[in-house]
């Protein structure tokens, strides 16, 4: 690396270590090499991207394409920030902070940083604010409402052994529909804030799975799921059963936006190990590493734009029918496990993403890798 920081080559182990998108242009404008945080931004494989050319990626007229130029005629460093990069290839506004710099034999260098990640970690702390304004109202609603609840079930219990077998069935209704308002109040108590999680470290692979045979066998039965597992990453110290929550409700939202009608809907699940990305802890000089990387994927009409920034606040829904606790609820259990969940969401993709800590100690710099 030293003798020659822009080629990729020998160094090629060092460069994919980076979490920042990395590509290297030809004098032709052909890309050359690519890391493999480059590979996931532009979601092509590397050797699909040597056959591209940077203005076949860009948008037409991109500022970066100058800055290339530049970079290749006077020999020196250039930078310019917030670029969007968006267009039908990337998606609309893809903001990134550009970074080029001149290589040899007219080579250049690009580094992409996406301005989003910031802006995104700062309204996931607003998102589990707003998860925690209605832990008060889950409680009151939990003593308020379950209280004479069972006591019109129990009453209609008594009532099924002494009336005929036609009114048995209203009865049997009056017991189905206070279960089912207890479930739904169940929902806003797991909000309360009080009561701690039991954890332990879980395979989320394992979870992914059991929500993959669950959501096969009833709501996304017409929909494609696959896979794709990082084989090697390690356990998240997390509770199982929230976890299952967390991801059935993201699967159901995907195969929701979906619909019955679309032909070639598809679900991806996917796993990945993300270093570099840190979230300083409240109160505390400490930073969370959050490495671990889940993402339910959908290929569904997307989220509309004016809803995808309050998207994890409570009540706000895109279903003319929906609560809109489910999301809320994702945002609180993540939140309680130590990570962040975000959306990119764009016409036929959209992506729920959810960065955790990983099972394990306090590193030797300092950092906690995940302790509760």
């Amino acid at each position: 690396m030293s003798e020659n920081p822009a080629r990729f080559g020998h160094a090629d182990a060092v460069i994919n270590l980076l979490p920042l998108p990395v590509i290297l242009v030809g004098k032709d404008g052909r890309l050359t090499e690519a890391n493999s945080a480059a590979e996931d931004f532009l979601e092509m494989s590397r050797s699909m991207l040597r056959r591209t050319r940077i203005e076949d990626i860009l948008p037409f007229g991109s500022p970066i394409l100058g800055l290339v130029e530049d970079a290749r005629r006077e020999g020196g460093t250039f930078n310019e920030y917030r670029v969007d990069i968006g267009g039908p290839r990337l998606g609309p506004e893809r903001i990134v902070d550009v970074f080029v710099a001149p290589a040899e034999a007219g080579e250049v260098l690009i580094l992409l940083q996406e301005k989003t990640i910031a802006e995104k970690i700062d309204r996931q702390l607003t998102h589990r604010g707003a998860a925690r304004s209605i832990s008060a109202m889950g409680s009151m609603l939990a003593h308020e409402i379950k209280n004479p609840l069972s006591g019109i079930r129990g009453a209609a219990q008594l009532l099924e052994s002494s009336v005929s077998e036609d009114d048995r069935a209203l009865t049997r209704l009056i017991c189905d529909e206070a279960d089912r308002i207890v479930s739904l109040v169940d929902r806003f108590e797991t909000f309360s804030d009080g009561k701690p999680i039991p954890m332990a470290p879980v395979n989320i692979h394992e979870v992914l799975e059991h929500v993959k045979r669950l959501a096969l066998s009833g709501f996304a039965r017409h929909i494609r799921i696959v896979e794709t597992y990082d084989p090697s990453l390690p356990p998240v110290f997390a509770n199982r059963d929230q976890l299952v929550q967390v991801f059935l409700n993201l699967v159901k939202n995907a195969a929701e936006a979906i619909g019955i009608d679309q032909n070639d809907g598809e679900i991806e699940l996917t796993t990945a190990f993300r270093p570099g990305v840190r979230m300083a802890v409240p109160g505390s000089q400490a930073r969370v590493a959050l490495p671990l990387e889940f993402c339910v994927k959908d290929n569904g009409p997307g989220v509309p734009t004016d809803l995808v920034r309050n998207l994890f606040d409570p009540f706000v829904t895109t279903k003319t029918s929906g609560t809109g606790l489910g999301l809320a609820l994702v945002a609180k259990i993540v939140g309680d496990h130590g990570g962040i969940v975000e959306c990119d969401s764009f016409p036929r993709r959209t992506i729920f993403r959810i960065l955790m800590p990983m099972h394990g100690g306090r590193s030797p710099n300092g950092d906690i890798g995940m302790q509760r």
